[in-house]
């Protein structure tokens, strides 16, 4: 099957470029601090080198909310 990529539009193709890296980016792990996080599906992350795995958001592993949450979260502990 073809890759279906967006067609029309600059902006559209940038945000699509964007969005693909993010996802395809390894993140830094919370456990063994090594930059070794890959996506394994959707909202699911995983460290390669400690095997940590974590429910992120759907193209990164952390999402804007789930920042604020958690900062949240820790100023009430």
């Amino acid at each position: 099957m073809a890759n279906k990529s967006i067609r029309y539009g600059v902006n559209l193709r940038k945000r699509e470029r964007a969005v693909i890296k993010q996802k395809n980016t390894s993140y830094k792990c919370d456990v063994c601090g090594k930059s070794a996080v890959k996506r394994i599906s959707v909202a699911i992350w995983k460290c390669t080198y400690c095997n940590a795995t974590y429910a992120g958001g759907a193209f990164t592993m952390k999402t804007p909310s789930g920042e604020t949450a958690a900062r949240i979260l820790s100023r009430s502990a």
